[in-house]
């Protein structure tokens, strides 16, 4: 591990699932993730090298958002395909009626994003790498980067 490594923090998400075998498998199948590890409840899997966490609640504080009730935060992804993202999760069963993949006109040009639910109530918005390329180069307009 280099001193970068250790210097810098790590944030993922770690969803809750009702059944967290059944979810691996589909985020496998749906997104291309890896398996990365599984303690039976609790799996680490990883989306071309983004590592998120699922898990089984048990009573300590937290639900899944499946049965109507509303989820609390999104998942947000940044990659080159925003499109080939999203229609691979629809074509596994998640819903893409929400919020089709289009194009937005943001302070920093053209951002191709859209999104979908996942069967598991998740919902996740996926566009391409525009908003980070903007910040890194400095394109960000100052009134909104803080």
């Amino acid at each position: 591990m280099t001193n970068a490594e250790v210097r810098t923090p790590t944030i993922s998400v770690m969803l809750a699932v009702r059944d967290a075998q059944v979810a691996s498998a589909w985020y496998q199948r749906a997104l291309g993730a890896a398996q990365l590890w599984s303690l039976g409840s609790v799996v680490g899997l990883a989306v071309e090298g983004a590592v998120f966490l699922i898990a089984e609640p048990e009573g300590n504080g937290w639900e899944a958002p499946d049965g109507g009730r509303v989820p609390t935060c999104r998942v947000e992804v940044f990659c080159e395909d925003p499109d080939n993202f999203v229609a691979r999760a629809t074509r596994a069963g998640a819903s893409g009626e929400r919020d089709p993949v289009r194009d937005h006109q943001m302070p920093w040009g053209m951002h191709r994003q859209g999104g979908f639910v996942d069967p598991f109530g998740h919902i996740w918005l996926v566009g391409d790498r525009s908003p980070l390329r903007a910040l890194r180069d400095g394109l960000v307009p100052k009134e909104i980067s803080g």
